[in-house]
């Protein structure tokens, strides 16, 4: 009942929350200043639905280390989608054409920074945190990562590459990031970054949802292998590659500091009846 009154509340933010900045997507100002403020409510309302359900303060949002958490994430983010971007233009699948806008890269931030948020509240702070409690590490990882895939299957130009991968590469990194962070802040930079390179820096799509105008004029055109199609480069193999040996170092570093929770051996015992 608990986790199910966090997801509530953190889904009636994100919705409602999503709805207001896409309503004022024209204007970059007002859409960089509403989702900053979406993404603040969402931290906020997570903190709040925490103690109030499970008495204790929520320590993965702890406030003296979102700075740290945040930058760190974000530039590896950016770093990383700019590792892929790199490799695809030199293959000559990606080019650039001029520049683009400022204002709308101003846009894109505060879009970007309220779907990390709120999205790594859920499926993180609230669905991973509640299911390493009761089946460990290994599993949460794995639960997670499947329905955080399955996430973005309504999305325009969802494929089916790009859904396997996002589950595989990208849900695999942000939740071992979790784990090896205790924290939320560590994946939310890291969210935040890789879809502010996507979009506001590189302009590709991003999860399929379209060619966002950023810093730069681009084209991306090639094999669907190569460059995720209409899904973007998230669905590149590039990017399952680069995501995978990130969650690995992080999951590296989980184990080093003891952070990986072991399966009950109720459950244990409970898988071991099982018929075969």
């Amino acid at each position: 009942m608990k986790a199910v009154w966090q997801f509530s509340a953190i889904v009636v933010v994100g919705v409602i929350g999503g709805r207001t900045v896409a309503m004022v997507a024209g204007n970059p100002w007002l859409t960089f200043t509403l989702g900053l403020v979406v993404a603040l409510i969402a931290v906020l309302v997570y903190g709040w639905v925490v103690r109030l359900t499970e008495g204790h303060p929520a320590t993965d949002v702890a406030p003296q280390s979102a700075v740290s958490g945040i930058g760190w994430g974000t530039l590896i983010g950016v770093l990383l989608f700019g590792a892929v971007i790199v490799n695809i233009a030199l293959l000559g699948f990606y080019e650039v054409d001029g520049l683009g806008t400022v204002t709308g890269a101003v846009g894109l931030f505060g879009f970007m920074a309220a779907a990390a948020v709120t999205e790594e509240v859920l499926f993180r702070g609230v669905l991973f945190r509640f299911v390493e409690k009761g089946a460990g590490t290994w599993i949460a990882v794995a639960v997670s990562s499947v329905l955080f895939g399955l996430w973005h299957l309504p999305n325009p130009n969802a494929s089916l590459l790009g859904i396997v991968i996002i589950t595989v590469g990208a849900g695999g990194m942000l939740a071992a990031a979790y784990v090896a962070t205790r924290g939320l802040w560590m994946p939310i930079g890291l969210h935040f970054g890789w879809n502010f390179a996507a979009s506001a820096i590189f302009s590709t799509e991003v999860s399929g949802n379209g060619t966002p105008q950023g810093l730069l004029e681009a084209t991306t055109s090639g094999p669907l292998l190569i460059t995720g199609g209409d899904f973007g480069p998230e669905a590149s193999l590039y990017s399952l590659v680069f995501l995978v040996l990130t969650t690995a170092v992080f999951l590296w570093l989980a184990r080093r500091r003891r952070n990986l929770v072991p399966m009950r051996r109720s459950d244990r015992q409970a898988v071991a009846t099982l018929p075969r």
